[in-house]
């Protein structure tokens, strides 16, 4: 046996493999019970000045999963992961091509579990009667003459000997997408008034501007409340700009967001203004005026010959419920009426008529995320999910069939298999296809 490298050997330990998932395993649970990315008195005022000093020494404060070492514990996950699959899948991929009508008959002789019957037939006519019975249940045989007799060789599942390396694939496919999406991918935020476009977010961790490269717009936001005065449901509707042509639109709640070019706008929070969005229409011409016009101040609208006031509001806390609103077209007293919050009335005066609608105006606040690496991800997660099916629930089932000439011209059968995996139920198998082709 050639002397190995001890430095190969450690990394291919499945010993390390367990003891690095051990300590991921346990520093993960530390950084989910402590919460991430907080400020330094944040931590102090939650746990003592001394905890949250020993926090920051350890790396597990502010980020945990940023940290050097947590880093280097992946990295060294993932060069186990490699060498050690280098190191067996030789001898594996061995097994699933070998030549198994090359075994032994002392071998076989001495495997489980096996069944032992005469056949009225000579050899040739009995292997080639089970060789077809065989292929009837799903086994594919081979055919081997040897000086003493003829062997048949059937198996499934030879590829499922695979099943760990697709789920270590897996994994490394896993930590290349998150590597793809901390690399090129960004999580950012920003609040967008409505009637208002950016083209640019802020970074959660430096406020860094990130230039989107198109626009997006709140177009409106809607926000209902319960009888407590708490939010019930807020809905921002959204349009993306190219070239200042809107591409696509929709309107996004909280965990249904819109994507666009590989970057998806969440809808996050809210923030009211004191600032009302009015729209004015003339029922005679079909003239429509849009403008914001903030608490307790007087706007003229140039188009209709109109002024309008905000005068008084009702509500619970920030958000608007009611609006008083003072109108006139210096045609007889001016109109005051209440109407509820996004109400449109029809208000009549002397020589025209107009339909008015008012809102209080808010900010929506979205969270935008952008991750290259998403799919690479699913497709590790997919790839996982398909290893550790293979890995538990199938295994590599192989079958022989000796068949000797007796020396009255009969034939003696000795069938006799096994399996890697689940050999409880591979002796269920085994009876029933016996059962089946000694009727042959």
């Amino acid at each position: 046996m050639k002397n190995r490298n001890p430095i190969w050997d450690f990394f291919a330990s499945v010993k390390l493999a367990l003891f690095t998932l051990f300590f991921l395993a346990t520093t993960s649970v530390i950084g989910t019970i402590i919460p991430q990315k907080e400020t330094a008195q944040w931590y102090i005022d939650r746990y003592g000045e001394a905890s949250a000093n020993l926090f920051q020494i350890l790396s597990i404060t502010p980020d945990m999963y940023s940290s050097g070492w947590f880093l280097s514990l992946l990295g060294l996950l993932c060069i186990n992961l490699i060498i050690c699959s280098l190191d067996r899948f030789p001898g594996v991929w061995h097994q699933i091509k070998a030549d198994n009508l090359a075994t032994p008959l002392t071998r076989l002789e001495k495997m489980t579990p096996q069944s032992q019957w005469q056949s009225a037939n000579p050899p040739t006519s009995s292997a080639s009667a089970l060789k077809t019975a065989l292929n009837t249940h799903g086994w594919k045989a081979k055919e081997r003459s040897l000086d003493n007799g003829i062997l048949l060789f059937a198996q499934k599942g030879a590829m499922t000997r695979t099943g760990v390396y697709i789920v270590h694939v897996s994994i490394l496919v896993i930590f290349a997408g998150a590597i793809i999406g901390s690399a090129l991918g960004f999580k950012a935020s920003v609040m967008l008034p409505e009637t208002r476009t950016t083209d640019k977010v802020y970074t959660f961790d430096t406020n860094t501007a990130i230039d989107l490269g198109f626009e997006v717009r709140c177009d409106r936001f809607n926000i209902e409340f319960y009888d407590n005065g708490m939010p019930k449901a807020y809905r921002s509707h959204l349009s993306i700009l190219e070239d200042g042509k809107v591409v696509t639109e929709k309107a996004i709640v909280v965990n249904d967001p819109l994507s666009y070019k590989g970057i998806t706008f969440y809808q996050s929070s809210y923030e009211p203004y004191q600032e009302f969005l009015v729209t004015i229409t003339n029922k005679k011409t079909g003239l429509s005026e849009n403008v914001i016009i903030p608490y307790k101040e007087q706007h003229s609208f140039e188009k209709n010959g109109l002024r309008l006031g905000i005068i008084n509001a009702e509500g619970r806390g920030q958000s608007v419920s009611r609006i008083k609103i003072w109108l006139t077209d210096d045609n007889g007293d001016p109109s005051l009426f209440w109407l509820d919050d996004g109400e449109q009335v029809t208000v009549e005066r002397t020589k025209n008529n107009y339909t008015v609608s008012a809102k209080q105006m808010y900010a929506t606040g979205l969270q935008i995320a952008k991750d290259p690496g998403v799919w690479t991800v699913y497709t590790g997660c997919a790839l996982m999910v398909l290893g550790l099916i293979v890995a538990f629930f199938m295994s590599h089932q192989r079958i022989w069939l000796y068949i000797r000439e007796e020396s009255d011209g009969k034939s003696s059968i000795l069938m006799t298999g096994n399996a890697n995996k689940n050999k409880v139920h591979f002796e269920k198998i085994f009876q029933t296809l016996t059962q089946a082709i000694k009727k042959i």
